[in-house]
């Protein structure tokens, strides 16, 4: 049994700190709205009151966080100065990549050690356990953390040093952007000429067009059911991280570039609450208005 700290326990962090005490282990979260480590509370985990009581008698700590600033923020003042030393940070946040590699540096310095594991899947995969977890860090490090990323993820693969695992979570996140939108397209192209839309999704999932993003988002646009399970406003900031790291790298992504400015436009339309799929929404706008486009989710 291992002694984890669990901060940020919203969409994703809270199932995922549930499997891992359903798996055994002593899972005391945190969060900053109370409320949510209820179900953790029910499931026989213990809640913190701050960030460092969680950590203090940690043997791993993960974080779950919104962006690069909050992840930053919790380790300067809830981890660096109270953790015991060799203890493993396991950050499960979608971060900049260069911040993982500093924020990894900043760790050592203080005896602890940091592996970045953001994780793709959204609410289903967390809930399901069934994430793909992208691993950055050192190899000694990440095997130890191995049964833990076991129990929440399916695919668990480490691609590389400190950081690496946040820059291949930004490609992940530029190609299922891309695939939203398209999708997005060819729903609102198909309506418009009166197509059985059921049909269609069913046959384009059998070929080439088939994808995850087909199977979990399609009935989602259909429905005109546009309830969170990754919302806009990350998706938003992620297309951010995707825009910095390319230019760092002296990259061009010309889709993406066109696919974040639909992701812009529908935050500020003030959809930024919305799940992901609402890129449908907007397509659908942009055309005209369509039936299948006029829920709020």
């Amino acid at each position: 049994m291992t002694t984890i700290g669990f901060v940020g326990l919203g969409i994703m962090g809270g199932p995922m700190a549930r499997h891992l005490l359903t798996a055994g282990h002593d899972v005391t979260g945190f969060n900053r709205s109370p409320e949510k480590t209820r179900p953790l509370v029910d499931a026989g985990g213990r809640a913190a009151g701050s960030v460092a009581e969680a950590a203090e008698n940690a043997d791993v700590i993960a974080l779950m966080l919104p962006d690069s600033p909050d992840v930053e923020t919790v380790l300067t003042d809830g981890i660096l100065d109270v953790a015991k030393p060799g203890t493993l940070i396991i950050d499960f946040s979608t971060i900049r990549p260069d911040v993982a590699k500093d924020l990894a540096t900043r760790a050592a310095e203080h005896g602890l050690r940091m592996i970045d594991a953001p994780v793709s899947g959204g609410q289903t995969g967390a809930e399901n356990a069934t994430l793909s977890i992208m691993v950055g860090g050192h190899h000694d490090d990440v095997t130890e953390a191995r049964p833990l990323l076991d129990i929440v993820g399916k695919t668990v693969v480490h691609v590389g040093p400190s950081g690496a695992g946040q820059t291949v979570k930004a490609a992940n996140q530029l190609i299922v952007a891309g695939n939203i939108a398209l999708l997005a397209e060819a729903l609102v192209f198909l309506e418009a000429h009166g197509a059985d839309l059921p049909a269609a999704v069913e046959v384009l999932g059998g070929g080439l067009a088939g994808s995850a993003v087909l199977n979990q988002k399609a009935q989602k646009m259909l429905d005109a059911d546009y309830t969170p399970g990754f919302r806009i406003d990350l998706h938003h900031k992620d297309m951010g991280i995707v825009a910095d790291a390319a230019r760092a790298a002296g990259v061009v992504t010309p889709v993406g570039a066109l696919v974040a400015q639909l992701v812009a436009a529908t935050r500020a339309a003030g959809h930024g609450g919305l799940d992901h799929s609402a890129l449908h929404r907007t397509i659908g706008e942009l055309s005209g208005g369509t039936r299948s486009t006029d829920g709020a989710g």
